[in-house]
């Protein structure tokens, strides 16, 4: 028995692993143009919620889509009814992605594995890479539920077992509390689902209590989008929230139609598996649409109920990661700085996303914090500086003495990175501001994207200064080589407009112009961040990407 339950476990992780594996691809390859796309999506719910489903589909998770989508309400991107929109249709396309993944087709393992292998290993782009890591990964979500079935057989026969299954057959509140507690374990309710069905097909769990788990399942995953938000500012919360209560509440309400109406899994299917996650497909499509009409009533009326904390009157003190103690111990000095230079770059991120509306509406309380926050760069930039120089009097080796430089060479892009922030744009946008200028329609989409686009990469930027990733380290560099081309490509784009005699351009041109030369310029300095893990690896020649 002990052996099953060990086949059983190992299959459920490589299921877990390979959910996460598809999903990590997308969002490498493909993060930039789907927050593009997800942000045109907002002119319409129906529209919006088309949007969720099939980003769900993609990443394979209604969590990663409520994080993006929670990013995006956060800035101001989007409307929280709008976010909620694309939330309930997420929720939707998870539940279709079940029934994909359910289809069995022996021969996809074989030749999704072959081809994916390939392509991860022959392909030049970083997203065609990424293609083979998704191709890679759907491989190994059918091999893991068919290592599911293959290990639960030996468990149709055995007494405790079906003692153990029939009595969650005959207590779904109990089903149902196991099913959220397994989906929050996981941080994955497709995984969840997936393995609920398997074990379904094989008669081992009856189909009442597969319909419980699963929908308790949903529940689990709406938790888990509310605890990864719980930090992020109150109208991403208000939204995450809406929808775990209308996911949540709705699932355990099912459940008691559920143990009232038993019959009622027999107009979902004949085979209890397919029962199961036809119920799955069916409780989040009637939500959606009965949700859909209401979220901004929904969404209005949580805002009245949730509110925001008032600020604490004693704020804590920031405190500095160079510390003077450790001069004399040089691996400990230069990690402190790596830790000093990541909050740099973290301050960056934030002037980034602050500096973006001020295009549209100019805010001076916004722009005297962003330049408040240059100036301490400058202060970190310079104090990084002079703790490095101090350190090198101290006598290095050689390995940390280039370390050293590295790090030099990084804080002099991320304060340059801060300057095309608080002198450029900040100042771009107050001239939009005090000539009473407006970009044409398109002008504005372009920027916007564009910043999109650069957000990303920061972001990117941020995680290899953690994690020294090579793989991440390359797609960065390599997404320098793009935003180059999507600037040139917006310019012409702005020189035909120019050429059309558009009003709007023609007042804006330098503005836009060089709003789009400001971006790059910071894409440039974060892309900086990726060089000497490159080059250690020997991925890096003098003039571009081996």
């Amino acid at each position: 028995m002990i052996q099953i339950l060990i086949h059983i476990a190992g299959a459920a992780a490589l299921l877990i692993w390979a959910v996460r594996l598809v999903r990590t691809g997308v969002e490498r390859g493909f993060a930039a143009p789907m927050r593009i796309w997800m942000r045109h999506s907002a002119k319409n719910r129906f529209l919006a919620a088309g949007t969720g489903m099939a980003a769900a589909v993609l990443l394979q998770s209604s969590t990663a889509v409520a994080v993006l989508v929670s990013n995006f309400v956060s800035k101001g991107g989007l409307a929280t009814a709008t976010g909620l929109a694309i939330l309930l249709g997420a929720d939707v396309g998870s539940a279709v992605v079940t029934q994909l993944l359910m289809v069995r087709q022996p021969v996809l393992i074989p030749l999704l594995l072959l081809i994916g292998v390939t392509i991860f290993l022959r392909g030049e782009g970083g997203n065609t890479r990424q293609i083979g890591r998704i191709m890679i990964g759907l491989a190994l979500i059918f091999v893991s539920l068919d290592m599911i079935r293959a290990a639960t057989e030996p468990m149709l026969s055995n007494p405790g077992t079906q003692a153990v299954m029939a009595y969650l057959g005959r207590d779904l509140l109990t089903a149902f509390v196991i099913g959220a507690i397994f989906a929050w374990g996981v941080h994955s309710s497709v995984a969840a689902v997936l393995l609920f069905v398997t074990l379904a097909g094989q008669s081992i769990l009856p189909a009442p209590a597969a319909a419980a788990m699963i929908l308790g399942a949903n529940l689990g995953g709406g938790f888990i989008a509310y605890v990864l938000t719980y930090s992020a500012p109150l109208a991403s919360r208000q939204m995450v929230m809406a929808n775990l209560i209308l996911r949540g509440g709705g699932a355990a309400l099912a459940v008691l139609v559920v143990n009232a109406v038993p019959d009622l899994l027999t107009q979902l299917g004949t085979a209890p598996a397919r029962q199961a996650i036809n119920l799955h497909l069916a409780f989040n499509l009637a939500l959606a649409l009965a949700a859909l009409p209401f979220v901004g009533p929904i969404t209005a009326l949580l805002s009245h109920v949730m509110t925001e904390k008032p600020n604490a009157d004693v704020a804590l003190s920031i405190t500095s990661a160079l510390d003077p103690a450790l001069l004399d111990r040089p691996q400990r000095a230069i990690d402190c700085t790596a830790r000093e230079l990541l909050g740099m770059g973290q301050k960056i991120e934030q002037m980034l996303v602050a500096v973006e509306p001020l295009y549209d509406q100019w805010n001076a309380a916004t722009a005297n914090v962003i330049a408040d926050q240059d100036k301490l760069i400058k202060q970190t930039h310079l104090d990084i500086k002079l703790y490095l120089a101090r350190l090198a009097q101290k006598g290095m080796d050689e390995d940390l003495s280039r370390r050293s430089m590295e790090l030099a060479s990084i804080s002099s892009s991320l304060d340059s990175a801060s300057d095309a922030i608080a002198r450029i744009m900040l100042d771009l946008a107050r001239r939009l501001d005090t000539q009473r200028l407006q970009f044409s329609p398109q002008g504005r989409e372009e920027i916007r994207d564009f910043a999109d686009r650069v957000q990303s990469n920061v972001q990117l930027a941020l995680n290899v200064m953690m994690n020294q990733n090579p793989a991440e380290a390359r797609e960065l560099v390599a997404a320098k080589e793009k935003v180059r081309k999507v600037e040139q490509k917006l310019q012409r784009s702005h020189i035909g407009r120019l050429r059309e005699g558009l009003a709007e351009s023609i007042e804006t041109s330098n503005i836009h112009q060089e709003t789009l030369r400001a971006l790059k310029q910071i894409n440039t300095a974060f892309s900086m961040v990726g060089h000497p893990i490159l080059l250690k690896s020997g991925d890096l020649l003098k003039s571009r990407l081996a």
